[in-house]
């Protein structure tokens, strides 16, 4: 398996000192956020989904986007995604996501997903967004990049089984799954070898992070309230052992992306032991 880097985790680092560090680290490939910072947040601290040093801008030009891909060849790096926040059923934005990443030489885009907040029945949203993967595969299969569904909560693609359903009989050559089991103990946990074996050839990347639960209080009726939040890579619930072994078992051999949204650790820090704990886990 090889090894990624999502650029949303590394808020703080230009993308020069990404590139540099992500190689000396022994990376092999770069995802890059695809998100514009507007002007009112340039002055805020530097966050994950806010103030972000690390994307592309959106609605930009070959011109805009040749820096990243030069920057990214000179360090031998592959681009491997061009990660956007797409909604769903938005082929107009899908399309012009597919224009950056063909550029670029992406193999991937990420597809958008309604979130689901109980303001509209999950039949709607599902075939909404059915219609809408229906079509973004003809502008993937135009473009020579696939585009993914990632497993993400207070979506309805938060489990393995739910994602499914919604790229079911979609050709996998095209549309595929970005498998995020840290995104599954917020909600859709299931099995991960039965999730896995269920995805089969459609399972075309995986994010790692890790994230724990906690109890911090109690209802009015006596009951416990639990939150859950980011955690260092061996702190959290997902045992990722035993996930790289059920991704063997499957036979995946892709990519294992670096999104760790943990803040015990310097950025570089947190690069370099990504890559050593990863390759402990092969």
């Amino acid at each position: 398996m090889k090894l990624s880097v999502f650029t949303v985790a590394t808020p703080d680092l230009t993308p020069e000192q990404l590139l540099s560090t992500a190689k000396a680290a022994g990376f092999e490939g770069v995802e890059w956020r695809y998100k514009s910072i507007p002007e009112e947040l340039k002055s805020e601290p530097l966050s994950f989904w806010g103030n972000h040093l690390c994307s592309i801008p959106e609605h930009g030009s070959e011109a805009d986007w040749k820096f990243y891909k030069d920057a990214s060849e000179a360090q031998g790096l592959q681009i491997l995604s061009v990660t956007p926040y797409i909604t769903a059923g938005d082929l107009e934005e899908t399309e012009r996501v597919l224009k950056a990443a063909k550029y670029l030489g992406a193999s991937f885009i990420r597809l958008g997903v309604p979130r689901y907040d109980r303001t509209k029945h999950f039949n709607e949203l599902f075939e909404l967004e059915r219609n809408y993967i229906r079509d973004a595969e003809i502008l993937c299969k135009q473009y020579g990049v696939k585009g993914l569904v990632e497993t993400h909560h207070v979506t309805i693609a938060a489990s393995a089984s739910a994602t499914y359903r919604l790229i079911e009989g979609r050709d996998p050559n095209a549309i595929g799954v970005l498998f995020d089991p840290c995104n599954m103990v917020y909600e859709g946990f299931e099995n991960y070898r039965m999730g896995l074996e269920l995805l089969g050839p459609y399972v075309a990347h995986v994010h790692m992070k890790n994230a724990s639960w906690t109890q911090t209080g109690t209802n009015d009726d006596g009951s416990a309230v639990w939150s859950v939040g980011w955690a260092p890579l061996k702190q959290g619930v997902v045992p990722w052992k035993q996930v790289i072994d059920d991704l063997k078992a499957i036979g995946y051999d892709g990519w294992i992306g670096f999104e760790d949204f943990s803040k015990e650790k310097p950025t570089e820090q947190k690069l370099h032991d990504f890559v050593q704990y990863v390759r402990s886990l092969l």
